[in-house]
């Protein structure tokens, strides 16, 4: 299991004060700027004032929004029952990932290749979502050149090793563990996103019995690595929808 995931009171603690704390920010900058809105329809401020206010109020919103949107993945992922795990074909995982994010992909020319991609037992659901977390993320800290992913599954002992590897910017290695925790942001322009993407990724690897890490050096790329069991051919699983 990944050094990070919570195994204790205080960590648990510490999640809901983080969460508390960017959720508070949000409705005080909506109280602020709702009580900016009420005194300014009592004056004579301008139409333009009006609509600054009350799209910080909006922009509150929004983000408030995103935050639970997060709450409620990152719980979903916490409480995968291995009861309902099927053979899943990863390649569909991924198929299922990239036609969410086809839109995206095209407007910013990104290539997607991969290698042969194995079934393995779990949430198919969720295990599209791991590579679509992670396919969203090389898409917002590309770099400047059009973006490159290549994926890969290579079987050792009773696992599977999955790599996304892109041609991103990369990233420090001292962030390379911190990137995973919930609500940790790198940049300012992802003050956008709720900051539990990489975290969901990790619960729903984990609770599917593998490990999720990054490796990286600044200008060269970056790969994100995952591990999941292979199927035991000695042990049913649940018939797998195609």
């Amino acid at each position: 299991m990944g050094t990070d995931h919570w195994t204790s009171d205080r960590d648990l603690s510490d999640f809901l004060l983080r969460a508390c704390h960017d959720l508070r920010a949000s409705l005080r900058a909506i109280n602020a700027h709702a009580e900016m809105l009420r005194k300014d329809s009592q004056g004579t401020q301008g139409v333009s004032d009006f609509q600054r206010h009350l799209g910080f109020i909006l922009d509150g919103a929004r983000k408030i929004n995103s935050l639970a949107d997060g709450l409620t993945a990152y719980s979903i992922a916490l409480h995968i029952e291995e009861a309902s795990f099927q053979s899943t074909s990863m390649g569909l995982a991924l198929r299922t990932a990239m036609a969410k994010l086809d839109t995206e992909l095209r407007a910013h020319g990104a290539e997607v290749t991969c290698g042969e991609l194995p079934r393995v037992s779990g949430d198919p659901d969720r295990l599209a979502q791991v590579f679509e977390i992670l396919l969203s993320n090389a898409l917002r800290h590309r770099g400047e050149s059009p973006l490159r992913i290549h994926i890969t599954a290579e079987k050792s002992d009773e696992e599977w090793l999955f790599t996304v590897r892109d041609n991103g910017p990369g990233i420090d290695t001292a962030y390379l563990e911190r990137i995973f925790r919930p609500f940790e942001r790198l940049h300012a322009r992802e003050g956008d996103g709720a900051g539990l993407g990489l975290a969901i990724c990790r619960a729903i690897v984990e609770r599917h019995g593998g490990r999720l890490w990054a490796e990286s050096t600044p200008g060269t790329g970056s790969v994100f690595l995952f591990t999941l069991p292979a199927i035991d051919q000695s042990r049913p699983v649940n018939r797998s929808v195609t």
